[in-house]
């Protein structure tokens, strides 16, 4: 009964193994094939049922994810709302001061009003108006220098939204691959739990030892740690998730589609041509400059008199007949050592400082550009790699790995090394495509591009 035992176990292990292998991946590749592979040739070969070839769209659900984000993510509405209060500034700043209304009493000889109003000529109730006037061309300065500052604020709501955008893309491509790795290790499981049996089986039967049951079942507890991990990660996504979405805590959970590879139809050097057009940081950066230099001619400016001009009308008694009077005031910048020149040199300085700071800001782009394409290129070729070398070989050795342990010309050790090497590649295969759509997910970001 034990050998019948034995022989209906590893027959059922048998049939496990092929549908493992069926669902791992095909057969060895070719050695051209591979050699393409390495040199970024054919990508679409064939693929198991886990590891998919790449559509030609992105996740739709997604889609609708990142338009919710877009139009409920608090930081999103915050920074609009700080656009439309700039976008309030100019008319401010480019209009004349408010005018004065002077009412006047002069009262001659005695301090009760009205008194001998009829009788002095020198009692009298003057009304009148006065007007601030800045020197010609100060107050189009300060409009343009306000448009420029609310042209800022709108590359704000643009970075803020392509932040927001990037970190959902970012949680939603790594619930993701987690998903995909709770499914791959709860599949890993059933699968060693029927090596486990075949293992305990052989050894009843004097076939094996007991190390290879511990060994498989030491196997199984790790998984039992990693579905611990994934699961808190999976909570911790999920709630990263709500937060950018601006969704209460107990909202229903967020079920990320199937990964898929996107392909990046834009050289490295397109990119970069795009930094400094496309990228709201550095059109925030340069909106910054062209501010600073209104701000030196706005300091050039002050080196010259601002005006206030006043008008009065006198109502005396009516045997006396009315007075007008007209006066213009001029502001004299005489402290101009110690005010206009020391002003005119910290915008100098302020300008050079931004446009330093511009420079700085692009730079950094294009290498975050470059770092980006480089990851998602190098992930291209790690996918490819996976799909047509490692995974098929992987999966040929276990196959072959498995006939021999049933012919007792492999020990129990070398099949359960070949075993977890699929597995883990598995693993590793999904870990690399997550990585490679947040790459382009960062490049979106940084660029401005639109991926199909």
């Amino acid at each position: 009964m034990d050998k019948l035992r034995n022989s209906v176990l590893f027959l059922s292990f048998i049939a496990t193994g092929a549908r493992f292998v069926a669902a791992s991946g095909p057969a060895v590749a070719p050695a051209t094939k591979l050699d393409s592979a390495l040199s970024g040739g054919s990508k679409n070969s064939t693929l198991s049922a886990n590891v998919l070839a790449a559509p030609a769209r992105r996740l739709t659900q997604l889609s609708e994810l990142v338009h919710e984000a877009e139009s409920h993510n608090p930081q999103i509405l915050a920074a609009w709302r700080a656009w439309q209060a700039a976008e309030q500034v100019p008319s401010q700043v480019s209009t004349l001061p408010d005018p004065e209304i002077v009412v006047q009493h002069v009262s001659a000889g005695t301090p009760v009003p009205f008194w001998d109003f009829n009788t002095v000529d020198m009692t009298f109730i003057g009304f009148g108006i006065s007007q601030s006037l800045p020197y010609p061309g100060k107050l189009r300065l300060r409009g343009q220098m306000a448009k420029r500052d609310a042209a800022a604020a709108g590359d704000e709501v643009e970075t803020v939204r392509r932040e927001v955008d990037e970190q959902l893309r970012t949680a939603y491509f790594r619930l993701g691959y987690v998903q995909q790795a709770l499914a791959i290790e709860r599949r890993d499981r059933n699968l060693l739990t029927e090596i486990e049996r075949i293992a305990e089986a052989r050894y009843r039967v004097g076939q094996g030892n007991q190390q290879d049951v511990l060994k498989a079942q030491l196997e199984e507890t790790k998984i039992l740690r990693n579905l611990v991990v994934l699961n808190q990660e999976r909570d911790t996504l999920q709630a990263q998730l709500r937060q950018i979405l601006d969704r209460s805590p107990d909202s229903p959970a967020i079920g990320a589609e199937a990964l898929t590879e996107t392909r990046l139809p834009y050289k490295s050097g397109e990119l970069l041509a795009l930094v400094r057009t496309a990228n709201s940081d550095v059109a925030a950066r340069q909106q910054l400059v062209r501010t600073r230099s209104l701000g030196v001619e706005l300091a050039g400016k002050d080196f010259y008199p601002d005006f206030n001009v006043q008008y009065m009308w006198e109502h005396t008694g009516a045997s006396f007949p009315d007075r007008y009077a007209l006066g213009i005031g001029i502001k004299i910048p005489i402290y101009h050592s110690r005010r206009q020149e020391p002003e005119l040199v910290q915008a100098a300085e302020e300008l050079n400082q931004s446009r330093r700071q511009y420079e700085a800001q692009v730079q950094r782009v294009y290498f975050e550009v470059q770092d980006q394409y480089l990851a998602a290129e190098t992930d291209d070729h790690v996918l490819t790699i996976y799909r047509q070398g490692l995974i098929p070989q992987a999966t040929a050795t276990f196959n072959a790995g498995l006939a021999a342990y049933q012919t007792g010309r492999e020990d129990f050790q070398t099949l359960l090394d070949s075993f977890l090497d699929v597995l883990n590649l598995d693993l590793e295969y999904w870990r690399t495509l997550a990585n490679h759509e947040i790459a382009l997910a960062r490049l979106e970001q940084l660029t401005g591009i639109a991926l199909p």
